[in-house]
């Protein structure tokens, strides 16, 4: 396993050194981060079937990339837009080192799938080769291959009287050159890979404890006759093509939701973006898929190894937990379960936050749906931004819509990729009478927000919820986020504010707590840090800590780099994209970033500020978020940044979340200014924040097990720095 990542260092180095601007390039700043999931796919720490799972989302990732931000570059330049990127890049260049970067990606991808083959096979999982097979199991393939694929696959010939089908995005095919018998005329055919078949085949165990697989395409060349009787087969390649999956709104549309559903269907028929194509392959087929693609040469990237590696994913479901991350008990904060599993007793008690996935997501669900059963609940608003196929999230509401409640869904249609399924949930939703909202044309509403309003002793009282993550269950288990659940009355109040915004375009004078994008977010966050900078100029001790997916806002970095140089100290985790240098001397030496990639992919956005005190502090301004600090978020999208008063989860934030992931050895890597990567500390035995929160309750959720002494533990311990305010 890499102890550094010099992710086209060559690349970095020839862009960066004609850059006349101090940041890095968001471009490559994401494909290195997609390089360290990748890392983790070669960390021989991690069990085998998981590193196959970093794999195919290190895959996965790159064709979302390809079709959203190369589809991007390659449209800016057709339209010959000149303006540069924050680094001082054009589009031309921008495109011309992401495709250098990208093709050390797809090789670092390919050579670690060979080296992970062999790694199955000696643990009895083998994805074998046609000539590895023997007759009995050619013979069940065969079967199995008549019954089961040869009837959904469809030969196309490709001639003058047959014109080169339609490929949507994503799709594979396999192209043939072939020869009628007895004749020297060669033809082209192809057929593609219907979406709903699997992409390897188990071949009929002979024991439980191993498993032989083949690929769909090695199949289908292997019967190849069933398809093409009468011919002959000369040559053959596979291909898989991205197109561009970006949609435009038209902020004219008479029907947004008509619109969106029409766009949806045309993203399968989006503008070519890459060719890749299964090495070695001739030039008469290259030129004809060039030709018919209606692609460039450079479009196409020759792949030595596999096509469409996020198919992968379908290895991890091979019956073997002996090579899976052991499973942990997700908890269910006690103190809920000490009010008999009554959310709204326990949030009138006391604030509380909830940490997925460590904490179960079960808590939102039964928030929910306690107010949709509860018969004091008068009103129910909600954000949807995404969800699940079958979400229960969307089911209580319903329920509670059915119960005679008044419920508002503001559904987000611009969900990239879930536009499908929110126009579907809407519908849904309208059907029962739930006002469904949509938000503004321009603006993505990404905040993460409940309302739930109930009658108590007579008068109103509300209760919210404040999220850093989405109303998701399934992506629950797998992303770290902050479920924040409170009846404080002015973030009551101001929830309420931002629905009335959201809904009737009615913006408020002022908030009393909640900081908002697009109103007032990035100008919140830069007198933060312009506070943390008089602190520092008038001798007091001044930090700034913050947890985010992405740091690329330039104007946020370019405050960052001013406090740095006035002495505040700086510790920043961000995941994804970087766009700050740290550590160069005299300009930025003061702060460090660093990223945590490992089982769980970190989600959640803190900001805390020491306010003139040593960090941690119980006085620092600490706040969760929705947004991210890049420009979209700031400036194209409804969010919310939330401050954390309660002292509990003050300290659970700062004191354990945070501090948790400065002090992560075995998952982080740190970058320096040349936009380079190293990682921490490999070592199993050193400090890692995923197992600690696995196995430690959160400071709020803790309830008769406080009292009876049983936390701290001895993790907890090792994290904590020293003591803290008193109880709340």
């Amino acid at each position: 396993m890499s102890k550094q990542l010099r992710l086209s260092e060559t690349v970095i180095h020839k862009y960066f050194n004609k850059a006349k601007d101090r940041f890095i390039n968001r471009e490559l700043s994401w494909l290195a981060f997609n390089s360290r999931v990748l890392e983790e796919a070669k960390n021989d720490a991690n069990p085998l079937l998981e590193r196959i799972k970093f794999l195919s989302i290190s895959a996965s990732n790159l064709d979302e990339f390809t079709m959203v931000r190369v589809a991007g570059l390659k449209d800016q330049i057709r339209h010959g837009v000149s303006v540069t990127s924050t680094d001082g890049l054009s589009p031309q260049q921008q495109l011309d080192a992401v495709h250098e970067a990208a093709e050390v990606l797809i090789r670092d991808q390919q050579s670690c799938w060979l080296a992970l083959r062999e790694a199955l096979r000696a643990a009895k999982i083998t994805v074998a080769r046609p000539a590895d097979l023997d007759a009995g199991e050619i013979r069940w393939l065969k079967k199995y291959y008549l019954d089961n694929i040869f009837p959904v696959l469809t030969p196309i010939a490709v001639d003058p009287a047959h014109p080169f089908p339609f490929i949507p995005n994503l799709g594979i095919a396999c192209l043939f050159e072939l020869c009628p018998e007895g004749s020297q005329k060669k033809r082209v055919a192809l057929v593609s890979f219907p979406p709903k078949l699997a992409r390897f085949v188990l071949i009929e165990p002979r024991n439980g404890k191993s498993h032989r697989l083949v690929f769909l395409e090695d199949l289908i060349e292997m019967f190849f006759n069933t398809l093409f009787p009468g011919y002959s087969l000369t040559d053959s390649t596979m291909f898989r093509v991205v197109r561009d999956s970006d949609l435009e709104i038209e902020e004219e549309a008479e029907d947004l939701v008509r619109y969106f559903e029409n766009a949806v269907k045309q993203r399968r028929r989006g503008r070519m973006v890459r060719v890749k194509v299964q090495s070695p392959i001739s030039d008469n087929l290259r030129h004809f898929l060039i030709e018919n693609l209606a692609v460039t040469a450079q479009d196409v990237f020759e792949v030595d190894g596999m096509i469409g590696m996020a198919a992968l994913s379908e290895l991890y479901d091979c019956e073997r937990p002996d090579l899976k991350f052991a499973p942990f008990k997700v908890r269910f904060p006690e103190r809920i379960n000490d009010y008999n599993g009554d959310c709204f007793a326990a949030i009138q008690a006391k604030d509380i936050v909830v940490h997925h996935p460590f904490e179960s997501f079960d808590v939102v669900v039964q928030f929910l749906r306690q107010a949709a059963a509860d018969p004091d609940v008068v009103s129910i608003k909600q954000t949807l931004y995404r969800t699940s196929n079958d979400s229960p999230i969307v089911r209580a509401l319903i329920e509670a819509a059915e119960a005679g409640k008044s419920v508002t869904a503001l559904v987000e249609l611009k969900a990239r990729f879930d536009e499908e399924a929110n126009i579907k949930w809407a519908r849904d939703m309208e059907r029962v009478g739930i006002q469904v909202v949509y938000g503004f044309v321009s603006l993505k509403t990404h905040a993460k927000v409940s309302l739930v309003v109930r009658r108590v002793d007579g008068k109103l009282k509300s209760y919210a919820h404040f999220g850093t993550g989405n109303y998701h269950p399934m992506t629950a288990k797998v992303y770290t986020d902050l479920s924040y659940f409170t009846c404080d009355a002015d973030l009551c109040q101001d929830a309420s504010y931002l629905f009335n915004f959201i809904t009737g375009y009615a913006k408020p004078k002022q908030f009393k707590k909640l900081v908002v994008a697009p109103l007032e977010m990035r100008a919140g966050l830069l007198e933060l840090i312009e506070a943390e900078m008089a602190h520092a100029k008038a001798g007091r001790p001044a930090a700034i800590w913050a947890k985010m997916n992405a740091l690329i806002d330039p104007q946020l970095m370019d405050a960052l780099y001013a406090a740095s140089q006035a002495g505040v100290q700086i510790d920043l985790v961000v995941r994804g994209m970087c766009g700050l240098r740290p550590g160069v001397a005299g300009f930025s030496d003061n702060i460090r970033v660093k990223s945590v990639i490992g089982r769980f992919l970190e989600h959640s956005r803190i900001f805390c500020f020491g306010n003139g005190e040593a960090m941690p502090s119980p006085n620092a301004r600490v706040f969760i978020s929705s947004a991210d600090w890049m420009m979209r978020n700031f400036d194209h999208r409804v969010e919310v940044m939330v401050p954390i008063e309660n002292p509990t989860v003050h300290a659970q934030i700062l004191d354990q979340i945070m501090m948790a992931s400065l002090k992560d050895e075995r998952q982080s890597w740190t970058l320096d200014a040349k936009g380079h990567y190293t990682r921490v500390n490999g070592d199993p035995s050193s400090f890692c924040a995923h197992d600690y929160f696995m196995v430690n309750p959160s400071l709020s959720g803790r309830g008769k097990a406080l009292r009876k002494g049983k936390f701290p533990t001895e993790a907890a311990r090792t994290v904590k720095s020293k003591p803290r305010r008193k109880k709340a």
